[in-house]
This record gives C-alpha cells, structure tokens and sequence, in this order.
C-alpha cells in the first residue's frame, strides 16, 4: 500500500532556482512548485529570456515539466507524473513606474508577484529596510493590478508595514509562500503575528519554511532542524487555523548543487545583515542552508512523517501539503480577467 506521502498532492510554495531538471522535485513527489524563474537581480531582457526558456521547456513533452496557468493545471501535472511550473517573481523591479507591464507578464504565464525583495523598490519596502515604510501610492496601484488580472501576491520579503497594508487593500487572498513566525525565533526575514493575521484574513495562507535562515535560533551549536521548523508551524497554526497554512521550502531544484553557487554567494555579498552569522555558523552550501534530515527536496517524504509523528491528522497533513494552496492559488486565478 502506497504511503500517506505517495497520495498526496503536494505543492512546494517556493523553489528559489532550477536549471530545468525536475528529477530530485519527482523523488519527492511534489506535483507543482512556485518557482522563482529570474533572480531577483536579473535586468529586462534576462527577464523575458527566462519566460522564453521556460516556456519552451514546458512545451517539450519529455521535459518532465507542465506549465501551470490555471488551478486545473496543477491536477493535470499530478495525473501526468509531471512537475507544475508555478511562474514567480521575489520582486517587481521589471515594472518599472508602470503597472500595466503586468498584464504582458501575465499573458507570459507569471502567476506569482512577491511585492518586494529585500530592499525597497518603487512599490514599498522590503524586510531589510529600517525605516520600514509602507506601500507606495504605485504599490496600491500594483496591488490593484495584480487583483484584477488574478496574479497571487506574495509578501514573503516584504517589510512589515507593506504586509499590512497589501493584506489591508487586496480584494483576494494573499500569500506569505514563505516565511515563519517572528514570535518563535526573530530573525529579519520571519513575520510578526499581526502580519501573519492579516494574510489569513483575507483567506490567505502562511507558507512555513525549513529554511535555515528563519528556522535558526543564533546558538552555532542549534543548527536548524525539523523539530524548530514544527515550532514555527505550530504556532501559527494555533494563531490562524489549520486552513491558513500551506508550505514554501525555498529550495532549489537542481541537477547538481554548483549549479546555485552563484545566487548563494549573491545572498550572502548582497545581503550579508541578513545572513553573514548563519554562514560564518554552516557554511554557505546549498545543503546547509535547510535541516540535515530534509536539505534535497527529493527527500520530502521525511517532512510527511515529521508532521504525522507531531500529531497531525492525514486530513492536516494533506492541507499542510498542498491541498490548502491548491484551493486558494484557484480562487486567486479564477477571480482575474480572461
């Protein structure tokens, strides 16, 4: 008999990378990702080049990828023992002062927009920010857009006033795809309870993530494992509710490991404040950023039994993993313009 792991629809709410291999996200039976296809500093044409080279690539049917433009997609690519391609930003640097770019981007496919990266941009400010203001009269109008058109939003790096006021203006659910409670451990990138109240009041989701940099407690002796990724989404299951929680590893989907090198090294010259001492503590491979017991997605069946030895039930489990965002990314999509 198939294990619990092998039923389950499983939605992985943030890949930060690929290079087109879909083999380790398969071993892990995850049916769709919410794949990051551009780095967050990649320029106008790097930008379009990547919806040309992943669009081609899902156009392949020996490509072990299907592209997801709608909720139906999602089921198709489960059926067919295929990977849905999620197609997300982590920053909407690419719009420029001009929100009607959204619109091309959508027909491209783009189905995810995170507000801001880390520093600020013309929409509001992103999680690093000190003065921590909030959206922009342009980010409004972003918002805005982004509803009409039925594009998820995503405020996962977003400074703490921006998360409010996007939770505050949207007309649909919103996401936090991936981040954890500040209440738990306080690290830059985790989010406070009255963010993560705002999301699911809107009948959004808190994606809870292994990863290092918000599971870590600052001890170099505690390296992050998945009992402290259970802490973070046990307290925000008790804060919200079962239905408002879903999961965003923000792994990588790879070939080879060295095929992140560069956006790691990124990460940590761009945005040392953020990760310098959980470097200095592990090192800065792809490996060591995530809990020994779960740093390949391949190996996601280990997150499936962790949360099953917690003591959730399978109807939990099967949210947790999927079903939650399967629901809400098809209420957000079916809600946009033709």
């Amino acid at each position: 008999m198939a294990s619990l792991h092998d039923r389950l629809l499983v939605i992985d709410g943030l890949i930060f990378h690929s290079d087109g291999d879909p083999r380790w996200l398969r071993e892990g039976n995850i049916s769709a990702v919410n794949l990051t296809i551009r780095s967050p500093i990649d320029d106008f044409e790097q930008t379009f080049d990547a919806f040309a080279a992943w669009r081609r690539r899902t156009a392949d049917p020996a490509s072990g990828w299907h592209l997801v433009l709608t909720g139906a997609d999602i089921d198709a690519a489960k059926a067919a023992g295929k990977v849905g391609l999620i197609m997300g930003w982590q920053d909407t640097k690419m719009l420029g002062d001009r929100a009607e770019r959204l619109e091309c981007f959508h027909r491209l496919g783009l189905r995810v927009v995170q507000l801001t990266y880390n520093e600020a941009c013309p929409v509001g400010d992103g999680c690093l920010e000190t003065r921590n203001a909030g959206l922009s009269n342009f980010g409004y109008e972003v918002v805005a857009e982004l509803n009409r058109l039925g594009i998820a939003i995503d405020l996962s790096h977003c400074g703490e006033q921006v998360c409010l006021d996007a939770a505050a203006a949207t007309k649909v659910p919103i996401l936090l795809t991936h981040a954890n409670a500040k209440a738990v451990t306080a690290r830059v990138r985790n989010k406070s309870d009255a963010a993560i109240r705002a999301v699911a009041n809107t009948g959004g989701l808190v994606g809870a993530s292994i990863h290092g940099f918000m599971n870590w407690d600052g001890n170099p002796a505690n390296p992050p494992t998945l009992d402290l990724f259970l802490r973070h989404l046990r307290h925000i299951v008790d804060l919200v509710g079962i239905d408002h929680v879903s999961f965003g590893t923000d792994m990588a989907a790879l070939a080879s490991e060295s095929a992140a090198d560069s956006i790691l090294q990124m990460s940590f010259s761009r945005y040392g404040g953020a990760t310098a001492d959980y470097i200095r503590a592990f090192g800065n491979t792809l490996a060591k950023r995530y809990p020994d017991e779960l740093n390949n997605p391949r190996l996601m069946h280990r997150k499936t039994d962790a949360l099953l030895a917690a003591g959730y039930s399978e109807s939990d489990v099967e949210k947790i993993m999927g079903r939650n965002l399967r629901r809400v990314l098809g209420e957000i999509w079916g809600a946009g313009a033709a």
